[in-house]
């Protein structure tokens, strides 16, 4: 007689595989985690757009300036850059405590807070009387333009 025919024995089976469906608490978990750093991302990436989304205008505004630069128009000029750094100012401190600035005060505030004299004392002094100025000769645009466009960038990217 045959002992194996007996016993009538079998392979040992593996238990089968895990279904995929539903998974585990440990994946849930991490799921979760996952959603909610991708969700932080999107929000700190959102606030960085537009932060810079406004720089960028505000630069590309300079830059336009610039561009349209005309003898014809510079009193036009200069009051379109004085405009632009007030709307800056005012972005960056309080309303309060820039819209009534005017004439010698206004230069003093733009060199307190970047300007390193330059306005009160050097090019940035046409801001104060140039708007009212019929015709105006020598003015120095570029440096202006330059003045102006240091003073942006150094109190946007105290800003942020």
């Amino acid at each position: 007689m045959n002992p194996s025919a007996a016993l009538d024995l079998r392979d040992i089976h593996a238990a089968p595989p895990p279904p995929f469906w539903p998974p585990a608490p440990g994946w849930w978990l991490l799921a979760v985690i996952v959603l909610i750093a991708l969700l932080v991302l999107a929000a700190w990436a959102w606030r960085r757009y537009r932060r810079y989304r406004y720089e960028r205008q505000i630069l590309l505004e300079v830059q336009h300036l610039s561009d349209c630069y005309s003898v014809d128009n510079i009193s036009g000029f200069i009051t379109e850059i004085s405009t632009l750094l007030r709307r800056v100012a005012i972005r960056r401190y309080s309303r309060a405590a820039v819209a009534s600035l005017t004439g010698p005060d206004w230069l003093r505030f733009l060199d307190a807070t970047g300007g390193a004299g330059r306005f009160a004392n050097g090019v940035g002094q046409i801001l104060e009387t140039g708007p009212y100025q019929p015709a105006l000769n020598n003015v120095p645009a570029d440096e202006l333009l330059s003045l102006a466009r240091h003073w942006i960038s150094k109190n946007l990217a105290v800003a942020a």
